[in-house]
This record gives C-alpha cells, sequence and structure tokens, in this order.
C-alpha cells in the first residue's frame, strides 16, 4: 500500500499547532485589505486575526480568493513526486471554487502520474466544521490504519453527521455577502434580531431561525446541539469565534453544563469566512443524527 498525505485548505480554521498535530498538508486561501493582499494561512503570519477583525470592524473593506489550480498543482506534485498518494479534502464546494480548482488539478496530473492516487473530496463544510472533519479523518487514520480508498469510503459516509450552526452579531456583513436584504438588515439591527444558520446537507449557508438579543443567539446555538447531539459527552466539539473570545467561553461552558462535554477546540474564524460574517460570529460544530 502506498503511503498518502492528508491535504486541505485553510478555510479549515484550524491553528498551526493543530494542523501539525494531525498532519495536515494545508493550502492558503487569500484575502486584500487596504489594497493589499495576505495568505490566510494557519500561523497568521502575515495577519493576526485580532488585526483582522479590528480592521473589518472599522469599516475596511475585504475580499477574498480561492486557492487556485497552480496552488493545487505545485502541492500535489510535491506529495506525488515523494512516492505519495492524496487525500484533499476541501472546503465546501458551494461556498467556495476551491474544491473544483483541486478537481482540475487532480485530473490535469492523472497522465503524468499514472500509478498514482489522488482523491479529492467536497467537505460541505466551513471553518471548524471543515476542521472537525479532518480531525475525525486523522483519528481514524490512525486507528485503523486504512489504505486512500477506505479512509476516504469513511470521510464520505460521515459528512451528513456534521453539524454547522452560525450566528453573526452585525446583519449588514451578511447583506453586503448578498445572504440577506437591505431591509432584512436594516430591520434586524434596530431590533437587535440575531440570524441562527446552519451549512445544509448540500454545503450552503443557510438561516434557519432568529433570535432576540446576543445572549438569546448564543443559547440557541447550545439548545441546536442538545436536540441533535450523539452522544455529546463522549464526542469532541469544535467552537470558532469572530474575536469574541468571551462568548466562544460562554458557550463551551453551557455545553459542559447542560450536556456534559468534555473536550471543545475553540479557535479564530479565519479572514475568509470571517470577511463574509464579520466581528462577533460564532460557530458550533458537533456530530449529530442529521445535518
Amino acid at each position: 500500500m502506498r503511503d498518502y498525505i492528508i491535504m486541505t485548505d485553510s478555510c479549515c480554521d484550524l491553528n498551526q499547532q493543530e494542523v501539525d498535530e494531525l498532519g495536515l498538508t494545508v493550502l492558503p486561501l487569500s484575502f486584500t485589505i487596504d489594497g493589499k493582499t495576505y495568505l490566510n494561512t494557519p500561523d497568521h503570519a502575515e495577519m493576526s486575526p485580532e488585526e483582522f477583525f479590528a480592521k473589518i470592524a472599522a469599516g475596511e473593506n475585504s475580499t477574498t480568493a480561492a486557492a487556485n489550480v497552480g496552488q493545487f498543482d505545485e502541492a500535489m506534485r510535491r506529495a506525488l513526486d515523494a512516492g505519495k498518494d492524496i487525500l484533499c479534502i476541501c472546503f465546501s464546494g458551494a461556498l467556495s471554487t476551491t474544491y473544483q480548482s483541486a478537481c482540475i488539478a487532480a485530473e490535469d496530473l492523472k497522465s503524468e502520474y499514472p500509478d498514482a492516487k489522488i482523491v479529492v473530496i467536497d467537505s460541505l463544510s466551513a471553518s471548524r466544521g471543515q476542521g472537525m472533519l479532518l480531525y475525525r479523518t486523522v483519528q481514524e487514520r490512525r486507528r485503523s490504519s486504512p489504505d486512500i480508498e477506505t479512509l476516504a469510503a469513511y470521510v464520505r459516509s460521515i459528512l451528513q453527521t456534521q453539524c454547522h450552526w452560525f450566528i453573526v452579531d452585525d446583519l449588514n456583513h451578511l447583506k453586503r455577502g448578498g445572504r440577506i436584504s437591505a431591509a432584512t438588515a436594516l430591520f434586524g439591527t434596530m431590533l437587535s434580531i440575531k440570524p441562527v444558520m446552519h451549512v445544509d446537507d448540500e454545503g450552503r449557508l443557510i438561516p434557519v431561525s432568529k433570535a432576540r438579543g446576543r445572549r438569546a443567539s448564543l443559547l440557541a446555538l447550545v439548545d441546536r446541539m442538545a436536540q441533535t447531539a450523539i452522544d455529546p459527552a463522549n464526542q469532541t466539539v469544535f467552537i470558532s469565534h469572530g474575536d469574541c473570545l468571551e462568548d466562544a467561553e460562554f458557550v463551551a461552558s453551557e455545553l459542559r453544563r447542560r450536556l456534559n462535554v468534555r473536550t471543545i477546540h475553540i479557535n479564530y474564524v479565519g479572514p475568509v469566512i470571517g470577511n463574509h460574517s464579520g466581528p462577533g460570529t460564532m460557530a458550533l460544530f458537533f456530530l449529530g443524527t442529521q445535518r
């Protein structure tokens, strides 16, 4: 059995320590702010999350760019030249062209490396939901030492147990990204309405319900987990936040109190996701009976 690497992109929002511990190869997406383009890397070498969210809160305009075919071609060649196959798990294809770029690069390389396997999977996930999927994938690899096709089948089999629930603090960021209308943003802001959203079974970000006020919206995330979580006390839960660590810790404490969750990993929402959701974003990722 040929050895293989697990490749992904930086929209998984795993930090550098997590990436190193999981042994992942991570391709960066990029963002442009103040007229300068930065790579979104797990170590945040070019701009810290705190600085990014401060700029967004101050009204700076930002745009993002997917990982492109050339990036995947270069990274995949390095692995293939080292004699390794590739399992590539990408940011939701419904939210980015990153997955399509990986597929194109993999197809282009087939004729040059006929004996190699490149398996590309749409994670149908975003932020640390994608990160959680990668975490589960690596744990399964370490547990059973499967070949690449067996592990790929495992990944596909667990996609629909990945639950992603989000709230945002400022509706104007969703308005700018075309997720809600200007009128909805205006009246929602006036009434302190916070949309509760999830990533559906096709990897799309969908508004599901509304909460009145910040605290109620945070508790709504916990309520969602309480409704569908599988064995919450014995699963690893992931949280991401848009520079609002206190709120993330509050959600974590409620999960421990109400659901006896023991293992919770917290990190920032990255700038690519954060550009569209804004400061104050809070996201909860867990295993459930359905998305």
